[in-house]
């Protein structure tokens, strides 16, 4: 086989990454008809098809996301040689793809990415805000900030906050429909549920007496935590909240009061995560560690 041009490959990285010639081309700054020649000779290289074309969009073939998969993090390696020698490491410029609660961009997270812009100006950080558990290696995403608890063994994580989970509601539904004094009570009550598909729902409580199963059902099933927060606030009902959720200040709502204060539902944790790979670009570790302090510091360090 011919040698394979390493700039052909940082190319077609960039392409994917990207997920279209012409962002690749003016991340690059070359004519996109370079780009595509670019692309277009290493197939021809390597003898396989890379990419699948069309007119509205692009996607890997099979041999591409193996080729993509290990070239990426070669890509990566070679771009944080150069800085590193030409002295520009501690000047992170770049994208760097993150993604998020919906929940959590709405509220703290705004700040945070204009404390990190403030700090490293040569970024453009791209927000991805769902639920949805995203293939971060299949969608080219750098970094997460996830709840609960870890699912996906493949990635790299580290906590930034132990989450305690307990029962809130708001004083005036208390006082509309009382206040439970054991979990068993949580039955008679309007339950605000986190994911599921409605119907009812097991709420696994700790306490004094051990753990409690109690099956709860309730008016609204949400899969955003923060939503749940607002919905709980308006008294709709009684929610399993994580504290750092729960007692979050929001002068245009009542304050959540916390009920049955001996019992608690364990959660994970909130984690910034990352794909493993032997050398994160420096874009992204810069970003990676601010997003560690800054979380940290909002949500007290209880990791």
């Amino acid at each position: 086989m011919a040698t394979i041009d390493l700039n052909r490959i940082g190319v077609f990285v960039r392409v994917v990454e990207a997920r279209s010639f012409s962002a690749a081309a003016k991340q690059l700054g070359l004519p996109a008809s370079s780009v595509s020649r670019a692309v277009a000779n290493l197939e021809s290289a390597l003898g396989v098809r890379l990419l699948h074309r069309t007119t509205r969009r692009l996607s890997l073939t099979d041999a591409g996301q193996q080729f993509f998969s290990r070239m990426q993090t070669v890509i990566a390696e070679a771009d944080d040689a150069t800085r590193a020698v030409s002295g520009f490491a501690s000047d992170p410029r770049g994208v760097v793809r993150i993604t998020a609660p919906p929940g959590l961009g709405g509220r703290e997270l705004p700040r945070i990415i204009a404390r990190i812009l403030q700090r490293y100006p040569g970024l453009v950080l791209e927000l991805m805000l769902t639920n949805r558990l995203v293939d971060l290696v299949g969608e080219g995403i750098d970094l997460a900030i996830r709840g609960g608890q870890l699912v996906d063994s493949s990635l790299v994580a580290r906590k930034v906050s132990r989450s305690e989970i307990g029962v809130f509601a708001v004083d005036a539904y208390l006082e509309r429909r009382g206040r439970p004094r054991r979990p068993s009570d949580l039955r008679r009550h309007d339950c605000l549920s986190y994911g599921g598909r409605g119907g009812k729902l097991p709420w696994r409580l700790r306490g004094p007496d051990g753990e409690q199963t109690v099956t709860v059902s309730g008016p609204v099933v949400c899969d955003d935590m923060w939503f749940l927060r607002e919905a709980c606030a308006a008294g709709l009902g009684v929610a399993l909240l994580p504290l750092e959720v729960a007692t979050v200040p929001d002068g245009a709502m009542p304050p959540l009061v916390r009920v049955l204060p001996r019992y608690s539902f364990s959660g994970g944790g909130m984690y910034v995560m990352w794909p493993s790979q032997k050398l994160v670009p420096a874009r992204v570790a810069a970003v990676r560690e601010a997003l560690i302090a800054e979380l940290g510091a909002l949500f007290g360090e209880r990791a």
